[in-house]
This record gives structure tokens, sequence and C-alpha cells, in this order.
């Protein structure tokens, strides 16, 4: 197996969110380490987040499972069973089909980071937990509605 060079690797910042939730996502950032190596069946993400950032909106996922470990500093795991603290080497799981909207938040004073791995697949619904909002990927492409399947707000349509 090559190995590969992070430091090779562009940084992503932003989100695929709709303008009016965009914005949530200032100060995360990531490194799409699975695209980089040709991975197609699962993605594999290193994400860092600023003090105060978010991981993403709170959600879960249908088909995809999602796994995660810390890999610098201390993050807050917020999920529908409330809250738990994450250090270097903590782990946490997703299954697919489990409604439990979760997310990561940094409530530290200093940058962390945590590796994200999910299940790719060609069809797939995320919902949000804490907003009137889905999303549907048809072949990685995104589109956001109401939890009903009708048009978001203009000001809410990517």
């Amino acid at each position: 197996m090559p190995k590969i060079d992070l430091s090779t690797l562009s940084r992503s910042t932003g989100s695929s969110y709709p303008a009016s939730h965009d914005a949530a996502m200032v100060g995360r950032s990531s490194l799409r380490i699975g695209d980089a190596a040709g991975l197609t069946q699962f993605g594999v993400n290193l994400v860092r987040l600023e003090p105060g950032a978010l991981s993403s909106l709170r959600h879960w996922h249908e088909q995809q499972d999602e796994f995660l470990m810390v890999t610098d500093g201390a993050l807050t795991l917020i999920e529908d069973n409330g809250e738990t603290l994450l250090q270097r080497g903590d782990c946490a799981a997703f299954p697919a089909g489990v409604a439990n909207g979760h997310h990561l938040i940094n409530r530290s004073a200093a940058p962390a980071s945590f590796l994200v791995i999910g299940t790719r697949t060609s069809q797939e619904v995320a919902w949000y937990s804490d907003l009137d909002m889905k999303v549907t990927v048809q072949d990685r492409v995104m589109t956001y509605t109401r939890r009903d399947g009708s048009a978001m707000d203009r000001e809410d349509a990517p």
C-alpha cells in the first residue's frame, strides 16, 4: 500500500449545505484522504475543528455507517442521548438506519481533529435532527429539501 503524504493534500473548507446553514461550518476543514487514495467504497476524511466549530449539522444516515476517532485534542459529541466528551484515541460509531442525530463541537480553546470513515452508497437519505431539512444523494449529487420533500425557501436553497 503506498504511503499517503497528507502534506500534499488540499484542505477543504465550507460545506454543501444551503447558504443559510453553511455559515455554521466556519472553522471546519478537512483532508479528503479516501478521495486522494482513489477509494470508492468508503470515505475517509481527517477533519480539523477550530475552537467553537461544528463538524456538521446534527444528522443521521439511512444507509451509511459512520465511524470516527479523535486524533488530537478534545471534542464534545452531541447526540439524541446527550453529550459525551471525546479525547484523543476515543471512538464513536453511528450505524446506518439508527435515528440518532449527532455531530461534534470543539468547546476547547485549541484546535482538535478527528478521522471519520463512512460508507459510500450511490443513493442515500440523511435527516437533520434540529432542522426541517433532509438531504437526498444520488451519485454524489446532493439535493436539500424540507423533511416532507417540499422545496426549501429561496434563502435556504443551495
